[in-house]
């Protein structure tokens, strides 16, 4: 099982904190262009956390010498990094 640094964690309920006040902004009848702002703001922050998982799941893969199936698994990262 993957282990998920506090670093990763902060960067999403970062995110969330940012959604719920987009939310928040919404619901009070803010400009679109505001909204859109912050919603890009949380997109562009959710692609980095989604780039750091990836490298860091490489990184582990590459190093730890136990893995049979590395092919496999570097298939499967390098189609989460093309999908984004």
């Amino acid at each position: 099982m993957k282990k998920y640094d506090k670093k990763m964690k902060n960067r999403l309920k970062r995110a969330t904190g940012q959604l719920t006040g987009i939310l928040k902004m919404m619901e009070s009848g803010e400009e679109c262009i505001d909204v859109v702002t912050q919603l890009t703001a949380v997109r562009s922050s959710l692609d980095s956390l989604i780039g750091l998982i990836v490298a860091e799941n490489l990184k582990e893969l590459l190093l730890d010498k136990e893995v049979t199936d590395k092919e496999e698994k570097l298939e499967q990262a390098i189609k989460l990094i093309i999908k984004k």
